[in-house]
Order: structure tokens, then C-alpha cells, then sequence
């Protein structure tokens, strides 16, 4: 090893034990301060590194990596304002609990509030936008031996966290002296490092049989209940669970396009909702339910959310693993932390078997009736929702869909009907920002080069991000379209109060932007098509 360098052999420790824990991607932006981590992520053998020119861009294709992976992505740049671009990323995966590593190159404790170049006051410098922060001990020339245990530990401490119970972001910063390289040549042996002094792991989180029996007896009290999925419910076999009980009590499901319950076999035989945010901006003909049953993030669907805020139901339950609060009207009467799939299968074989009632059908024909409208509009229509019914159609099977913020989401949720197609659908739904989107749909694609990616974007958010398209072509992610909704501004804002205020609504809300988005496309080398009817 390289241990004629502090720095190096601080660094290979650290992304040595990384890798134990089971990592296995970096993004990283160029930079010199970052030299000796970014030398070790290089030569280490197990972590796949992924290049970006700007920090940006590095950081919202991690959180896709993360996202369509669901596992920790680190993440490397310099100091100063290098790592300040990483802020808004992080801030996304803290609020969605996407698994990253924010590792940050520093200027050493002396030149910190000195008036030294390219320094800024680094530690903690994410706020509460992280799970964790902490400053990486300085490499010393004979470090003790605990130093360099302390290393392998933190790295595994920093692994499990990102990882743990909620997921999220992590922050280490590291101070470097120079000099920042190794006499060449540089070819580190990681086979001979020392493995980390702690293995750290996480139980089941199972609900007990009495939280079961208590929460079956509640099912089969109220026959009026809905299950709604929001967004980031767990994957696995989690929608065959959730379709299951659904089955056994009779219940229809609210599923959200980003709560990967809305599209895929399991939907067979389940009453899976999707026009809610249709048939729910006038009054339904049916009582309202008695009972939600809820998992995931909030629902997208501002007509749903309203709904249940009005007509408060008399049980809010709500099961999140990650024990993350999710409730803006303050209206949940029970929270369950516990593994979302083994509740459902417990309650499944608790549960009275009842089947859809009356009232259930009577939910269900207004959701046929509401589709058979949406058939009717939209065939004829011409305008950026009507886009949705086709793309949905065009989608091969087991493909990924990204969705952009403002309207892309917000078509897809009103306008894409449930079906048995499997379709992988992420978004940053978490703060709900339009930066990054291109970037974080690249990172979605890199995750498996082999299935296809189609972004569903709006044309400010995609004017945000527009150099992510540069890791198009340098990751050779060739599998990628991105369907741009081009409604020339922030054309949401016309779905607001403030439309019928103008001046200043045109100029300072809507902003068109008068951009030709085909040269700008073309100058990253890629194909750019515009589409102006069926």
C-alpha cells in the first residue's frame, strides 16, 4: 500500500471499508483536494465510478443510482463551493430516504477561517439535511493503531446509516494536506488491508401478534376503508402483498403512478384506483370511508389529499418502516412502524375473507366512469396531457419511467390508468424540486443499461438540467428518451389563483422562455424530434 502518503492511506481505509459494507458506486467530480479519494475509488476493484464534470449533476445521478438500486451511492468533490452543489440533492434524498454518501474533500484545520483560497467552513455544513455528519480525523505520518480502526468503523457506521431505518443522506468531510498524490506508480493493494473491526446489521422490523390481532379486529369493523399507496412504498413483494389483502377485505387501493403498486401483474384481481384525482373534485355519490389504511409517502394527488382532510375518516392508519411522519393534516389516528409487506401478509391471514361490498363497487364504477371520460377526451384532445394515454401504451414491459415535478407527475397521476404492465416509476417527490430531474434519470438508466428509460419531463425543469445530458454520451446510456412537455414556461402556475392576476403572471410566473431546445439537444449529440400532432 501506499502508505509513504497519509493521505492515500487514509483514503484506500476508508473506500476499503465502504466496499466491505457493501458498496459498489461512486459518482465523482473532478477536483484536487478530493485527489486521494478519488485515486482510491479508482483503483479499488468492487466500486464502479461513475465521472462527472459538474458536482450538480454527479449528485442527482447518484440519488437516481440509489433510487432504481436501493442502496448507498457515494459521492466525491472538492472543497468550497464544489461541495455546496451537492446541498439541493441531499436535500431530496433526506426528505424522499434515498441512501447517499456525500464525501467532501477539505482544506486542513489551519487554513480553515483563515482567508485560505477555495475555504469554507465545511463540517455540518448540510444542516439537518443529512442523517449524519462528521469530520474525518487529519491522516497523520504513524498514526495509532485505534486511528486507523476508527477509520474502518467509520466507514461501516457511515454505510449502515445511509442504509438503516429511514434511509438518507450522509456527510463526511475530509481534511487533506498536501501533498494530495502518490509518487507514481500508484497501484494500491486492497487484498491487504485489515477488514473493518465492526459489522453492522439490522433486524426485521415485524409487527407482534398483538398489533395484528388488534389491527384485523379495526379491518373487520369498517367495511367502508380504502388503502392508499403513496409515493416510495417499499418494492419487493410488497405490491403482491398490499393487492392481497386488498383481495381479502374487499378494500380498493388509491395507488399513486410513484408508489409501484399502480402498474404490474398484481393488479389482475385488486381494485387499484387510478382516476381519483378526477372522480374526487366533485362530491362522489358514495359515503365517504370509514377507514384509510395507508403506506408510503403522501399521495401526490392534491384532490385526494383534500378529500381526506375533509371528510377526516374515523381510522387513519398509517405502516412506514422507516417510521418517517407523513401526515400534513395531522389527521393519522394510528402510526405502525414495521415492515410494510409483513403487516399486509399478517393482517391477510387475520382478516375476515369479505370481498368488495357495495360500497367497494360503487367506488369502482366511479372509477370505470371516469376512465371511459378520459378515453373520451383525450382521444381527440390535443394537448400535454393527452400525451400520457400513448406513452403509457408505448412503454415495453418492465421498462423505467421517470417523472418530472409540476405537471408530468401530476398528468401521470390523473391520466395513466392502472394496468398489469410491470413498470419501474421513480420521482423526486420527496422536496419535489425541478432541478436535477435529467441528471437523476440518467442515474435511474445506469442502474441497468439494458432496460429502457423514458423521462417524462416539463420544459423549465428540463432547461434546469440540461448538462446532465452530458453523461448521455459519456456513460454511453443509449437507452434513454425523454418526452418533453414544451408548454413554454411554468405553465402550472395557470392552475393557480395567481393566473387571474396579469400583470405580473405572464412575465413573472408563466416567463416564457422562447428556447429552441433542438440545437441545444443536438449540441450534446443527440436526437432531437419534435412532435406537433398524433
Amino acid at each position: 500500500m501506499s502508505h509513504a502518503n497519509p493521505n492515500l492511506r487514509y483514503a484506500e481505509i476508508f473506500v476499503n471499508g465502504l466496499a466491505q459494507a457493501g458498496l459498489r458506486a461512486v459518482c465523482i467530480a473532478p477536483g484536487s483536494r478530493s485527489t486521494p479519494l478519488t485515486l482510491a475509488f479508482h483503483a479499488h476493484p468492487q466500486v464502479q465510478v461513475f465521472a462527472h464534470l459538474d458536482e450538480r449533476s454527479a449528485s442527482f445521478f447518484a440519488l437516481g443510482l440509489a433510487l432504481a438500486t436501493d442502496r448507498p451511492v457515494a459521492l466525491v468533490c472538492t472543497s468550497g463551493t464544489a461541495a455546496v452543489e451537492f446541498h439541493p440533492a441531499l436535500v431530496e434524498a433526506y426528505q424522499a430516504q434515498v441512501p447517499l454518501l456525500a464525501l467532501t474533500g477539505d482544506r486542513p484545520p489551519e487554513l480553515r477561517h483563515s482567508g485560505a483560497n477555495q475555504t469554507i467552513d465545511q463540517v455540518k455544513m448540510y444542516g439537518d439535511h443529512v442523517l449524519w455528519s462528521v469530520d474525518a480525523p487529519l491522516p497523520e505520518p504513524t498514526p495509532p493503531d485505534v486511528a486507523l480502526r476508527n477509520l474502518r468503523t467509520l466507514a461501516a457506521r457511515a454505510y449502515a446509516r445511509a442504509d438503516g431505518l429511514p434511509k438518507g443522506p450522509v456527510h463526511v468531510n475530509f481534511p487533506f494536506r498536501k501533498p494530495l498524490e502518490p509518487e507514481p506508480p500508484y497501484h494500491p493493494d486492497f487484498s491487504r488491508l485489515e477488514t473493518s473491526t465492526a459489522r453492522l446489521e439490522r433486524g426485521a422490523l415485524l409487527p407482534t401478534s398483538g398489533q395484528v390481532s388488534a389491527l384485523a379486529r379495526l379491518l373487520d369493523a369498517h367495511e367502508r376503508g380504502w388503502i392508499v399507496c403513496g409515493p416510495r412504498c417499499p418494492g419487493g413483494d410488497f405490491p403482491g402483498a398490499v393487492a392481497a389483502l386488498a383481495r381479502r377485505t374487499g378494500y380498493p387501493i388509491l395507488a399513486d403512478p410513484l408508489s409501484g403498486v399502480r402498474f404490474g401483474p398484481h393488479t389482475q384481481d385488486a381494485m387499484v384506483l387510478s382516476t381519483y384525482e378526477t372522480f374526487l373534485q366533485a362530491e362522489p355519490p358514495w359515503e365517504p370511508p370509514s377507514l384509510v389504511l395507508r403506506f408510503g409517502a403522501p399521495p401526490t394527488s392534491k384532490w385526494l389529499n383534500a378529500y381526506l382532510d375533509r371528510v377526516a375518516p374515523d381510522h387513519q392508519v398509517h405502516v412506514r418502516a422507516s417510521g418517517v411522519w407523513g401526515d400534513d393534516s395531522h389527521r393519522v389516528t394510528h402510526f405502525l412502524q414495521a415492515e410494510e409487506a409483513a403487516v399486509c401478509w399478517a393482517l391477510t391471514a387475520t382478516v375476515q375473507a369479505r370481498g368488495p361490498g357495495d360500497w367497494a363497487r360503487g367506488v369502482w364504477a366511479g372509477e370505470e366512469a371516469a376512465r371511459a371520460r378520459h378515453r373520451a377526451g383525450l382521444e381527440t384532445a390535443w394537448f400535454d396531457a393527452a400525451v400520457i394515454p400513448l406513452l403509457m401504451e408505448a412503454l415495453p414491459e418492465g421498462s423505467n419511467l421517470v417523472l418530472g415535478n409540476s405537471l408530468p407527475v401530476r398528468h401521470v397521476d390523473q391520466f395513466a390508468a392502472a394496468s398489469t404492465k410491470a413498470l419501474h416509476v421513480y420521482g423526486n417527490r420527496g422536496a419535489s424540486g425541478i432541478d436535477g430531474v435529467v441528471s437523476t434519470a440518467l442515474g435511474v438508466a445506469a442502474a441497468d443499461v439494458t432496460r429502457p428509460t423514458v423521462l417524462l419531463i416539463g420544459d423549465v425543469s428540463f432547461y434546469h438540467d440540461l448538462n446532465g445530458l452530458l453523461a448521455v454520451g459519456r456513460l454511453g446510456l443509449r437507452n434513454v428518451t425523454i418526452v418533453l412537455l414544451d408548454n413554454k414556461g411554468g405553465g402550472i402556475f395557470r392552475r393557480l389563483p395567481i393566473a387571474r392576476h396579469d400583470p405580473p403572471f405572464q412575465d413573472l410566473f408563466v416567463m416564457p422562455h422562447g428556447l429552441d431546445f433542438a440545437p441545444l439537444v443536438q449540441a450534446y449529440g443527440l436526437a432531437y424530434t419534435q412532435v406537433q400532432d398524433r
